[in-house]
């Protein structure tokens, strides 16, 4: 009689086991919710600086639709292309495990969506909370093919900063008057010169009260005196960096690319084109109206870029303000310096991880694959007896480790999956191929066109130093990872030292990233585990430099588990 009570109690116990499993599972599986949307990208006519122009939009809209999830939801977007030209689209920050032909880099994981055909793209959300982005990936159509991509705690879960009161999307972009902005890479090409400088940059779409024909649009924003809000800032510029402040106002930044920071407080941001950050600002000023405004931090010795600066207005309500107060100029915000090189370094100085008993920082620390990349702008001879419009006469040009990539006409991935040859190399330097002053002075121009890739074991640990170099002129560069986020475990000025800088690296709370900039004349290295197989996109996001060259690809391998191998590729995925 006991050996049988002892028996239907096992069972009892493994079946409540099993069951407690079961349920858990059903709360996990219904927690992460599926999120359906259909992006149309057509045409449409928009006015700005006193001229109306068409241009590329997500459902008309410009900024494009805010997507909303939860960490963990999976989001499928039906992208129906209705304008004249190819498109693909990216989510910039979305990790895209084992799932890259939902990345979007045109001629890197996919072919482009041809006018009239239509591609779904499947995005599983991992470890991002909150804010990155999505854009346009193919030419230059993210100067208007753009917009946030908001990622909220799991159900149940909080901040880990004060609940905001309300939270505003502000985007930074950018307005050519009269310019298609689909010609003007394409026209570059044809003279090796500079693109077409912007006329001005926006905030939400609208250039602001200091530009012509501008003012009536303005973004407003309505503050309660006492309130906190959560701005989500987004760069969405092409072709050049931030600096962003409010007047009279202190913001407090506690995220940065989807990932969390320790929080610090400052005056202004130093952001990159591709980098999004979540800034807490606390409404404790006198009623009125206040200034935020961005202009460029542009560092690169004779480059040229647009002077001008982009302003909303913060306008506090609940307190009666005068006609005169109404129409008294708001206040404008301290911004360093265009070419402040020394403001950049001590605002990017405070990034640190948000560390806690349940975050935790899992730095690399025994690595087992060393690179060093060097960026560099560089000069190529014109291919006709007609000078070109760069420096000398010659034609611009960028590269990584002296190779401009050159995209090819089958996409890398699908070559890599169907194992289709002639279309990359697999002998891309793992460093410079000739060592030399990277930062010296009178360096040599030259570089070499090709298609090459490095790939990478499952599974290893990654050391990536990102050198900068002072081949034709030196700039702080935006290098933005597909498919991961990397921690930052040292930067500095000068060439970097194997023997010293590593010394330095802080390997107890880096900031993890997934777009870092490379200090003008400087370097900074970035660990990560490659554990995420497929094709995957290293560039600048400076658009001029990318379209130059300055791009290359890692091939990760599948692992030995059905889990850490990639999927298999979608049946609508576009032909070549």
């Amino acid at each position: 009689m006991d050996v049988k009570l002892n028996i239907s109690n096992k069972i009892v116990y493994t079946l409540t086991i099993i069951f407690s499993i079961f349920v858990f599972l059903t709360i996990q599986i219904a927690e992460a919710k599926i999120h359906r949307h259909t992006f149309t990208i057509k045409e449409k006519s928009c006015t700005r600086l006193c001229d109306t122009k068409k241009i590329l939009t997500v459902n008309g809209e410009f900024p494009g639709p805010t997507l909303k999830a939860h960490r963990g939801d999976k989001l499928i977007v039906n992208v129906i292309n209705n304008a004249n030209y190819n498109m693909t689209l990216h989510w910039h920050g979305a990790r895209q495990v084992r799932n890259p032909w939902s990345d979007g880099p045109e001629y890197i994981t996919q072919c482009p969506i041809r006018p009239g055909e239509r591609y779904v793209y499947r995005i599983d959300l991992t470890v991002e909370e909150g804010t990155i982005w999505w854009h346009a990936h193919s030419q230059w159509a993210r100067a208007t093919v753009h917009g946030a991509f908001i990622i909220y705690p799991k159900r149940g879960s909080f901040y880990p900063f004060p609940k905001p009161h309300r939270e505003i999307p502000i985007i930074l972009g950018e307005w050519w008057k009269k310019k298609n902005t689909m010609d003007i890479t394409g026209n570059a090409n044809k003279t090796g010169g500079e693109p077409a400088i912007s006329d001005a940059y926006t905030i939400n779409g609208q250039p602001g009260s200091l530009y012509p024909c501008s003012k009536p649009d303005t973004f407003k924003m309505k503050l309660v005196r006492h309130r906190r809000y959560l701005l989500r800032i987004i760069n969405a510029v092409m072709d050049e960096e931030l600096f962003f402040a409010i007047a009279n106002h202190t913001l407090t930044v506690v995220a940065k690319d989807g990932l969390y920071l320790k929080h610090f407080d400052t005056s202004y941001l130093m952001i990159t084109p591709g980098q999004s950050m979540d800034v807490l600002l606390h409404a404790n000023q006198r009623p009125g109206r206040y200034f935020m405004a961005a202009r460029a931090y542009s560092s690169a010795f004779g480059a040229g870029f647009d002077k001008t600066t982009t302003t909303a207005i913060l306008k506090y309500k609940g307190h009666s303000l005068t006609d005169e107060l109404n129409q008294k100029t708001p206040v404008l915000p301290y911004l360093p310096p265009y070419n402040h090189t020394e403001a950049t370094t001590r605002f990017t100085n405070q990034f640190r991880s948000y560390r806690t008993s349940n975050r935790a920082v899992n730095v690399p620390v025994k690595i087992d694959t060393r690179l060093l990349y060097a960026i560099s702008v560089n000069l190529l001879n014109c291919s006709n007896d007609k000078p070109c419009s760069g420096p000398y006469g010659k034609r611009f040009s960028s590269s990584v480790n002296n190779v401009s990539f050159v995209n090819p006409t089958i996409d890398i991935l699908q070559a890599y999956y169907r194992r289709i040859g002639g279309v990359f190399q697999e002998d891309f330097p793992r460093n410079p191929p000739t060592e030399f002053n990277y930062t010296g002075e009178n360096l040599p121009f030259p570089t070499r066109f090709g298609t090459k890739v490095v790939v990478l074991d499952f599974n290893s640990s990654v050391e990536l130093v990102l050198q900068g170099t002072n081949v034709l002129a030196s700039d702080n560069h935006p290098i933005h990872l597909h498919g991961y986020s990397f921690y930052v475990v040292g930067s500095g000025f000068g060439n970097f030292d194997l023997r010293k800088d590593p010394l330095k690296y802080n390997l107890v709370d880096p900031p993890e990233e997934t777009t870092v900039g490379v200090p003008r004349n400087g370097w900074t290295t970035v660990r990560f585990i490659a554990n995420n197989p497929g094709v995957w996109l290293l560039h600048c996001h400076i658009e001029r430099h990318a379209s130059w060259g300055m791009n290359t690809v890692f091939i990760v391998k599948d692992g030995p588990t059905k889990l850490s191998r990639m999927l298999k590729p979608p049946p609508d995925l576009p032909p070549c």
